[in-house]
């Protein structure tokens, strides 16, 4: 435990160093936001306003940008003979990858206040009771959690800091073909069954129902059971990649 927090306030630090990466992942999903309520919000029937209905979208987007930050982080610790040194003063791979994880939830800790801050300032109405904000947070929570693991996962698997970028082209790609920004009907027949059953629409149709006060049925059930999938993925993953890599 006394590694693995040393490793997430160097995590941190890392961050705080590179203020075009941080930068990027804190104003891009504003922007993205932004954009979609103002240029294209006014065409878009959800039955509801549209700055509402986009904002639980948004907020997984801001663990996607989070997320790329942690894989490339990892690559760059690979790349640069850093892990040797730890593993010279007997720090274990566990350690180290929880500090970048811990640390990748901090910063999608900040981006999350940064979104919704913004989005009460333009709009953002919920309805939601203590007990609906307590279990939204727990969701988005749980995927942040889950998404940073699986990111440091990929960090390993790539072979350098740019490849573990291309990660952020998929955590962007994801929530466009789901709930996020339309409703699914309004998609092709052919597209319904993917966007209907992937993560990110069952975390997303559980925020946006609790956060509005509305029935949720089983989607914090189905989305809690993705996270811990995508969790397990990501540490028996990152952990086994960590052992190939330093063999």
């Amino acid at each position: 435990m006394s590694d693995a927090l040393t490793l997430t306030g160097r995590a941190l630090r890392l961050s705080r160093r590179n203020v075009d990466a941080v930068i990027t992942s804190l104003m891009l999903p504003v922007m993205l936001m932004l954009i979609f309520v103002y240029f294209f919000g006014g065409a878009i029937e959800t039955g509801t306003a549209y700055v509402t209905y986009v904002v639980p979208g948004v907020l997984l987007l801001c663990a996607g940008f989070g997320a790329s930050t942690t894989a490339v982080t990892v690559s760059e610790d690979m790349k640069g003979g850093i892990i040797d040194r730890f593993r010279s003063l007997d720090i274990g791979g566990l350690p180290i990858l929880t500090g970048h994880a811990a640390a990748s939830t901090a910063r999608n800790l900040v981006s999350t206040a940064l979104v919704l801050g913004v989005a009460f300032a333009i709009g953002f109405r919920p309805s939601a009771s203590p007990a609906g904000w307590l279990a939204a947070a727990g969701i988005l929570l749980a995927f942040v959690i889950a998404v940073s693991w699986l990111s440091a996962a990929i960090g390993l698997l790539a072979k350098t800091p740019e490849a573990a970028g291309g990660f952020t082209f998929f955590m962007m790609f994801l929530p466009y073909p789901s709930s996020a920004f339309v409703p699914i009907e309004t998609m092709p027949d052919w597209l319904h069954g993917f966007a209907e059953h992937q993560p990110v629409t069952s975390v997303i149709e559980s925020l946006r129902g609790l956060l509005l006060g509305r029935p949720v049925g089983d989607s914090p059930w189905i989305a809690l059971l993705w996270c811990a999938g995508l969790l397990a993925v990501g540490l028996v993953g990152a952990s086994s990649l960590f052992r190939w890599r330093t063999r």
